[in-house]
């Protein structure tokens, strides 16, 4: 993972322990790497990546082991995949739905052009 662009770098941990999880690559009840593990793979400061693991334990996606260490919570790839799923409506579905209405689209039209983006798009 590369860290980059003006985001902190404790989201975009977050982002990516998220990513892993909704992939299965950390599949839910297994254990997730360290917060001493991250530091080291990615040069970071420890407090940093406790950080980003931290937001991770308040939204209820991992829960800690004592002396054990950080584990996915169940259920954690469905809140996730809803939690994206409402990012994707607020970032892209109401701004493609203002301007097909703007350019005087109706919604069966507007359905069209996306079953053809999915049809044949990339």
């Amino acid at each position: 993972m590369a860290f980059q662009g003006d985001k902190p770098i404790f989201l975009q941990l977050a982002e990516q322990l998220q990513a892993g999880i909704l992939s299965g690559a950390y599949p839910e009840g297994s254990q997730v790497p360290s917060i001493t593990e991250y530091a080291a793979t990615y040069k970071i400061n420890p407090a940093t990546a406790l950080k980003g693991i931290n937001l991770l334990v308040s939204d209820g996606l991992l829960y800690k082991k004592r002396g054990i260490g950080m584990f996915v919570a169940e259920g954690a790839q469905a809140a996730i995949r809803k939690q994206r799923s409402e990012e994707f409506y607020r970032n892209y579905i109401e701004t493609v739905v203002r301007e097909a209405k703007n350019l005087g689209l109706t919604a069966d039209q507007l359905k069209e052009l996306i079953q053809r983006g999915y049809d044949y798009g990339n």
